[in-house]
């Protein structure tokens, strides 16, 4: 089995007096899909945090390809969260101000790519997604689904080694919850992209091809998860999200 892409071991975080990791430990390997599941409060979103560089735990050890992130500078830390690691959040958390097209333009402007080529770069990615017509919309004239397949669209843009994905389709209804599932295990297949999976949901759990569970800030339970029903369709190409 290969080495992992990123690894974390014994990680612990608190925010103020509240612990919220306990000294938990996963690892994700190149191209593969994980679910972190668990109930609110567990601690899925700091360990998300923690693995993207994004927080420092107390104490543990985050390894990426070779790095350790949590003794990192921040200004290599920013660097990787430009090139190798893309976010996506349950809300989405486009600019309100930007349009779609360059919301998904945004990361290669600030990585030094003219605009003219990060805008049209930006435009293919949104069609890959299935909202291509949209680029002149403004996230508040967009349906939530919409949104959530631009926020995709920003986060692989820069073609990313690891996407984070924290309850990608928490504020989405059921239809649109699993078209955002579809495009973006279609594209992750694709382009070898590696998904840390955030989630409560079981269904959107069954995407990935390992499932590890989380319980007051440790992981408590690991197995495959039911990637192999959902293959098919993740094969194609997304469907248009409905509004």
């Amino acid at each position: 089995m290969s080495n992992p892409l990123l690894a974390a071991r014994g990680l612990v975080k608190a925010h103020g007096s509240t612990p919220a990791l306990r000294g938990a430990s996963v690892d994700l390997r190149a191209g593969e899909i994980l679910a972190v599941t668990g109930a609110s409060g567990s601690g899925k979103s700091t360990l998300l945090h923690c693995l993207a560089g994004i927080v420092r735990p107390d104490e543990g050890t985050v390894e990426y390809a070779g790095e350790r992130l949590d003794r990192l500078p921040e200004k290599r830390l920013s660097e990787l969260r430009r090139t190798d690691f893309g976010v996506v959040f349950q809300f989405g958390q486009l600019i309100p101000e930007l349009t779609a097209v360059d919301n998904v333009a945004l990361p290669l402007l600030l990585a030094g790519t003219s605009r003219t080529a990060a805008r049209e770069r930006a435009g293919e990615w949104l069609e890959r997604f299935g909202v291509r017509g949209q680029e002149a919309l403004r996230p508040g004239e967009m349906s939530g689904g919409q949104a959530q397949r631009v926020s995709l669209a920003r986060a692989l843009v820069t073609g990313p080694k690891v996407v984070f994905a924290d309850e990608p389709t928490g504020a989405l209804d059921s239809l649109a919850g699993e078209q955002v599932m579809t495009a973006l295990v279609h594209t992750a297949r694709e382009s070898g992209t590696a998904v840390l999976l955030i989630t409560h949901d079981a269904q959107v759990a069954a995407y990935a091809d390992r499932e590890v569970s989380l319980r007051d800030g440790l992981v408590t339970a690991e197995g495959t998860s039911g990637s192999a029903d959902t293959a098919g369709s993740a094969s194609e190409a997304p469907a248009e999200v409905s509004r």
